[in-house]
């Protein structure tokens, strides 16, 4: 066994599909499925229910799973202390984030604090706010960007703004031809939901606004990425409710609407270890406050 058929199961876990895995490793799909059938085979148990749809993974596939994630995040900080060392005259200075924060002000953020500490090894981890507390803990980040308000001790938050939400609509929609939605307007409406693991996750933020709202979507489906979720989104399949920085991925054949709910925001949250953070963060924090200003855009920072 190697550690290509970690990632190889684990994609195709995280994509509940075959073909979807193979384009985001960058294959063909039959290879894959028979590397996952050779993984099988070494481990004489069956790992995916292949009759369900999305595809799921049977009760030891769900073990071996978890314990897969486990190997490869061991093994991502293993080459992330590695290529510490090999820079050793650079100190690292390690960045989590959540993937729809690159559509708002962190990858202005990141030339800017480059530029402003050149003498440090910036790394980039995408994780999700939960992984994020952990990677903190144990070293691999000293600050992160995430949406959601982890309760823990050892981590210091900071709001730094909410987010408002927009709908994410395929072409020809009814709802196209309204300005602004309500959450009364999405009801009996198919829900594509994002990242589907690890929870809790901007996921369950949206889930909570559609029963806050006294809202029920006709159908739930959950998408590894914002990415996925506004393809599901073009093929129909649904809507997505997503922040409104991410219309910057705006195409002629994808439209994004306001809704009008005061509710209908997304915190964004730094995180740092508390009582432990890096004089760094003050400057990020400077930094973020700066662009605020330039740009007129609502904060929490004052």
């Amino acid at each position: 066994m190697e550690l290509r058929h970690l990632r190889y199961f684990v994609t195709v876990v995280r994509e509940g599909n075959f073909t979807r895995a193979a384009e985001r490793l960058h294959m063909a799909q039959p290879p894959l499925s028979r590397q996952i059938q050779q993984l099988e085979d070494r481990l004489g148990v069956v790992l995916l229910d292949r009759q369900s749809r999305p595809l799921q993974p049977t009760e030891a596939g769900r073990f071996f799973y978890e314990q897969a994630v486990n190997v490869l995040e061991r093994v991502e900080t293993v080459v992330a202390q590695t290529r510490r060392y090999a820079h050793a005259e650079k100190r690292r200075f390690g960045i989590g984030f959540v993937g729809s924060t690159l559509y708002g002000a962190l990858p202005m953020l990141l030339r800017r604090f480059r530029a402003a500490y050149p003498q440090l090894n910036v790394e980039l981890l995408e994780l999700g706010s939960v992984q994020q507390v952990a990677a903190l803990k144990d070293g691999r980040i000293d600050v992160g960007f995430g949406r959601i308000p982890v309760e823990d001790p050892a981590i210091a938050r900071r709001l730094l703004r909410e987010e408002s939400l927009v709908v994410a609509l395929p072409p020809g929609h009814p709802l196209f031809e309204r300005p602004r939605l309500r959450m009364s307007d999405l009801a009996d409406e198919a829900l594509i939901v994002y990242p589907k693991a690890p929870r809790p996750s901007y996921a369950d933020h949206v889930l909570a606004l559609y029963r806050d709202s006294g809202v029920r979507p006709s159908a739930v489906c959950e998408a590894s990425s914002v990415q996925t979720a506004l393809g599901l989104v073009l093929a129909a399949e649904g809507l997505c409710v997503v922040p409104e920085a991410v219309q910057r991925l705006r195409r002629d054949d994808l439209f994004f609407r306001p809704l009008d709910d005061a509710r209908a925001v997304s915190p964004v949250i730094l995180y740092c270890r508390a009582g432990d953070a890096p004089p760094e963060i003050a400057a990020i924090l400077d930094l973020i406050r700066a662009h605020y200003r330039e740009h007129d855009i609502p904060n929490a920072l004052g």
